[in-house]
């Protein structure tokens, strides 16, 4: 079943490259009293995730702050080694977006925004969506309709509907 506005986001362990190397992150402890942006997409290093979809968010960045946004997270089907060298690539993380690795897809498939291609190589990919997190409840969900698409999940379609 597909999340939607109004559910609770189900907890799920998610990786992030430390200073050590991979660490688990617990999506609870990223969500719960907090207002956060999650958005997520097919894969690092891809066409439209890396042209259209992260900078939308690098650009939009500090007005979401201003908006009351504690934090912005992108997670991707990938793992935390290519997670993290993507952010620095892109500089995603310079401006302050956390990069988080669903590497065995069990986040995105727990919130039903898993799809596969096989022919170009995605399995249990996560589709493109943007969704405003308020205290772990989903309060706006953006799911595109198509994976080469990036309108409805934009960093500035999402700002848009904040209030």
């Amino acid at each position: 079943m597909t999340i939607k506005t109004g559910d609770t986001l189900p907890d799920a362990t998610l990786l992030v490259m430390g200073d050590e190397g991979p660490q688990e992150v617990q999506l609870s402890d990223k969500v719960n009293g907090r207002k956060v942006v999650i958005f997520g997409l097919p894969g690092a290093y891809t066409g439209t995730c890396t042209t259209a979809h992260v900078p939308s968010f690098m650009v939009t960045y500090d007005a979401f702050m201003e908006k009351g946004v504690d934090e912005i997270i992108c997670v991707s089907v990938n793992d935390p080694f290519v997670m993290k060298a993507w952010g620095d690539s892109t500089r995603a993380l310079e401006t302050g977006i956390t990069m988080l690795a669903d590497a065995e897809s069990a986040f995105t498939k727990a919130i039903g925004m898993n799809f596969s291609a096989g022919p170009v190589g995605f399995v249990d990919r996560s589709k493109r969506y943007a969704m405003l997190v308020d205290n772990g409840v989903v309060t706006i969900l953006n799911e595109e309709e198509g994976p080469g698409v990036c309108e409805v999940s934009a960093g500035e379609t999402l700002l848009a509907q904040i209030g």
